[in-house]
């Protein structure tokens, strides 16, 4: 039986340009790295974010597909792309999860493990 399975990791950096600190705007990109790390090729179908601020406030994303793609990836390929989030405080958080389906219809969840959205000149 084919093991499909997608790992991911992250980079995140802040938005200056977005960044409005006065008016409590604090805005951060992300780009995330999904590897195929199965025996099988599979397909990143959709995904689902949890965004949480310092003061514990939640936002949800759900959608199909990553910036207009639904890569199909064979074992041993990557697929990379750049979003952006925006939270109303300095620090804060995401996790997720993609949706995504091998070539033999099973379907299956990759999780993005939480991530820090933070400046790193603000961390103490």
């Amino acid at each position: 039986m084919a093991n499909p399975q997608f790992t991911c990791s992250v980079q995140v950096a802040v938005l200056a340009e977005q960044t409005q600190v006065e008016q409590g705007i604090h805005a951060y990109s992300y780009t995330i790295t999904i590897e195929n790390t199965g025996d099988i090729a599979a397909q990143l179908i959709a995904r689902h974010w949890t965004i949480v601020d310092a003061r514990g406030h939640e936002q949800t994303v759900d959608g199909l597909a990553v910036v207009g793609h639904q890569p199909l990836l064979a074992p041993g390929q990557s697929f990379k792309y750049s979003s952006w989030a925006q939270i109303a405080t300095p620090q804060g958080s995401m996790r997720g999860r993609f949706l995504c389906v091998s070539e033999e219809a099973e379907v299956f969840y990759t999780e993005v493990p939480e991530f820090m959205l933070a400046d790193s000149s603000t961390l103490h």
